[in-house]
């Protein structure tokens, strides 16, 4: 633990421009002067770039492609405090990039180094900008990035529902809200850019990272990152950063999400259709509808090459094919790995030339590989036309965020800000409208009355789940469920079980929590349960028990979808008693429930549910909220049935012996306390060319007593075609606010986009043909029409 930490203020960070020495100079191939074009801000920015550029030493452009995270503490006194001698002596070309600022010495849990707050951060960023602009040759800023995939990973910020929660919402408006509202506690803090959103589809849930992603189809995700990228940037195709916006970084690209055997950084083991049908389209249809500027290569590799050698992918289809003009960056050492992991480079300049000649622009998160490249360009190995191609990407991108005219944040401005009534009035709407009702016998919503048991692991503690921030306040269930019912129930709390002996996701080893221990809580829990008249049991992960494995001495995948530890001999213990039971689980990736779906009263499932998650669920159980969210996974009911995912080919799942094919949940379920009636779906045009359009219009009418949310969902299915196709695809959503007795007429655009295919010659085409139309509030609960399509 660090004690008596210091961080300058911001006086001190306007005064290190007198503290700082001088840089040295190197001879250039210009110099900067004070009518120097890339300093003149009326100029286009083509124009300041080439002028720059063509300014820099060799030892310049290097800079500007790498950066620095571990070493940050080579600049920092004992005390975390900047010290200027340190900074100028171990950059004197300039620091083109810099990870995490807020962060407190590079990869450490920030409970054990707790990070900046936003005065503090705000204080580093504008001392690190005022040496870069006066204290170097050129005056370069520096780029400075964060984490920010369900709130800004940093002391004070706003924490929402992690990204598969919000998937489940199936609200694209929410999702850019949420986004904008990260943008601008990072953007306040001088940092222009975040990596974020995940598009991966995700299609094994023993993959730990399934938390991160916007869940197993390639149109819901594709929706949920263009949302994600206009909260983030802005709406519309504008490549200039706005204000209170950060640059968004796509990841990543791609086949991230389905590893072979489920394990992170594992072989992609798809073909080049797979790729085009399921993992490329949401990548592309952020590239072809946002402004985005940054696209995160993924660490595995595709038929034998890693994505950070693959000049296919990352130029021929990124660049040319989609049109994408921004910068592609390197994920976390991945460059390295080219070495270390996939053996295609026999040492870090040999990786370094991989990736450069993929089109790789920036090795994050340290620049170890492309450190190099300054000896390699001199040896003659590698042009330098190859890497001022690289540099002149990521000063286009400091140009576009306005650095060289406004480098500068405004602590006031970003603590007035940060974590402010409407971003925790946010949170809680996003955390509401992300729970799933699973299954319900009529119990929910239950009463404020007699006594409530409430148990389980997560019953006391707000989990935020991967990628976490350090809210000021982060409410629990036991909290949430206390503050709602007031003096009109009695609520007793046992922790029933451990999960994990930790649950920091930082942390390296992770131990399951000892099962003797946890039979002596379980018989506490049944004790302090025996009397109630209903239990609220909480069940799932920590952030430890499924979570990004980032290294052999840090792993987060499972071979095993049942919950960890004694969590079903909890339940089974529990419902021995006879009491009503709710369940909610919060986790990180799909779970296989079977026993506790066939016996549990209800069911909610809320994933990872932010600072709010405890006044959600409570607002939930209560009934203050009508739950709305669908799931945007397959929940299968072993790990046998895997892969499993909704849209499947015609060949697939024949069957088992002694076993169904069906899931525990299917993809796009979720129930209401009230019901719903769907009209079969009506083509306005029964017959289209295939460049027509038509529309396909459902009648939603709430059949119940309560106003509530419905997910209506468009699938397609060509009938016959050159070659095989899913047995139904996501083509369109809309969630719906309906009152008792009111109906709606809900229309979707059936365009060629969403009939095309990539036929037996792996051409985009619309094939002629009949094709299926179908609607409903789930997967499996539709209704159809037939849509002919002529030449």
């Amino acid at each position: 633990m660090i004690r008596n930490r210091k961080i300058w203020c911001a006086a001190s960070a306007l005064a290190l421009s007198v503290a700082l020495p001088m840089a040295p100079i190197h001879a250039a191939p210009a110099t900067a002067s004070a009518k120097a074009v890339y300093k003149d801000a009326g100029a286009q920015i083509e124009a300041r770039v080439d002028d720059l550029l063509a300014r820099m030493t060799l030892d310049e452009k290097i800079a500007q492609i790498t950066t620095v995270w571990l070493d940050k503490v080579k600049i920092f006194d004992d005390r975390l405090q900047l010290d200027p001698a340190k900074l100028a002596a171990q950059y004197p070309h300039g620091l083109g990039h810099f990870t995490r600022p807020s962060d407190a010495k590079g990869a450490v849990s920030p409970r054990v180094a707790p990070g900046r707050n936003p005065r503090q951060t705000v204080a580093l960023v504008n001392a690190l900008q005022k040496w870069a602009t006066t204290q170097t040759r050129l005056g370069i800023p520096i780029l400075f990035h964060e984490e920010g995939l369900h709130g800004y990973a940093a002391v004070g910020a706003t924490s929402f529902p992690q990204s598969i929660a919000m998937a489940s919402s199936f609200d694209t408006d929410m999702l850019r809200d949420v986004n904008s509202v990260i943008a601008r506690e990072i953007r306040s803090r001088g940092v222009p850019m975040i990596l974020s959103p995940v598009v991966d589809i995700a299609r094994d849930p023993r993959w730990g990272r399934i938390e991160e992603t916007y869940g197993e189809d390639p149109y819901l995700v594709g929706e949920m990152g263009v949302a994600a990228v206009e909260g983030l940037q802005g709406v519309g195709r504008s490549r200039d950063l706005r204000p209170g916006k950060v640059f968004a970084t796509l990841k990543h690209l791609t086949g991230h999400g389905q590893p072979e055997s489920g394990t992170n950084v594992g072989p992609a083991p798809v073909s080049e259709r797979e790729l085009r049908e399921n993992f490329f389209p949401p990548f592309e249809q952020v590239v072809k509808r946002t402004g985005i500027e940054a696209v995160m290569a993924s660490y595995n590799e595709i038929d034998g090459v890693p994505s950070h050698a693959n000049r296919w992918l990352l130029e021929n289809v990124l660049r040319e094919e989609w049109g994408f003009k921004g910068a592609v960056v390197s994920d976390y050492s991945a460059i390295d790995q080219l070495m270390s992991i996939h053996h295609i480079a026999a040492n870090l300049e040999e990786a370094a030339i991989r990736a450069l000649d993929a089109g790789v622009d920036a090795d994050l998160p340290d620049g170890l590989s492309y450190a190099t490249l300054g000896k390699l360009v001199r040896e003659g190995k590698v042009s330098e036309a190859q890497v001022d191609l690289a540099v002149r990407r990521m000063l286009d991108l400091k140009f576009r965020a306005g650095l060289f005219e406004h480098p500068y944040a405004d602590a006031a401005a970003s603590e007035k800000i940060t974590n402010n009534t409407e971003a925790r009035a946010l949170a809680l709407k996003a955390a509401q409208r992300s729970i799933t009702l699973l299954k319900n016998d009529g119990m929910l919503p239950l009463k404020p009355e007699g006594t409530i048991a409430v148990i389980g692991p997560s019953a006391a503690v707000a989990r935020l789940g991967g990628y976490y921030g350090q809210p000021p306040h982060s409410v629990s269930i036991l909290e949430g469920i206390k503050a709602k019912v007031g003096g009109k129930a009695n609520i007793v709390f046992a922790q029933g079980v451990k999960i994990t002996e930790n649950d920091d996701w930082w942390e390296d080893s992770v131990t399951k929590s000892d099962p003797a221990e946890n039979r002596k809580l379980i018989a506490q829990a049944v004790e302090a349960a025996r009397g109630v008249d209903h239990i609220v049991l909480t069940l799932g992960d920590t952030e430890q028990s499924s979570r990004e494995g980032w290294a052999d001495n840090h792993l987060g995948d499972r071979p095993s979808l049942d919950l960890v530890g004694e969590q079903q001999a909890l339940f089974d213990a529990l419902e021995a008693l006879g009491k009503p039971i709710t369940v909610v689980l919060i986790n990180g990736r799909p779970a296989s429930t079977v026993t506790i779906s066939e016996q549990a009263n209800a069911i909610l499932e809320g994933w990872y549910l932010g600072e709010q998650g405890g006044n959600a669920v409570a607002d939930v159980l209560f009934g203050d909220v009508n739950p709305g969210a669908k799931l945007p996974v397959t929940v299968p009911r072993s790990v046998g049935q895997l892969p499993m995912f909704y849209n499947a080919k015609p060949s697939a799942r024949r069957g088992y012996l002694f076993d169904t094919t069906d899931p525990l949940y299917p993809f796009g379920f979720g129930l209401s306390y009230t019901t719903f009636d769907l009209s079969p779906p009506r083509l306005a045009a029964a017959r289209i060319g295939t460049g027509g359009k038509t529309t396909v219009s459902v009648d939603v009418r709430n059949s119940g007593g309560r106003e509530g949310d419905e997910v209506v969902q468009l699938y397609i299915h060509d009938k016959v075609s050159s070659v095989t196709r899913p047995i139904k695809e996501l083509k369109g959503f809309q969630r719906i606010t309906l009152k008792p007795g009111e109906t709606r007429t809900v229309t979707f655009t059936i365009s060629p986009e969403s009939l095309q295919m990539w036929n037996d010659h792996m051409e985009r085409v619309v094939e002629p043909g009949d094709f299926e139309i179908m609607t409903g509030n789930s997967s499996v609960a539709l209704q159809s029409a037939t849509l002919t399509v002529t030449p």
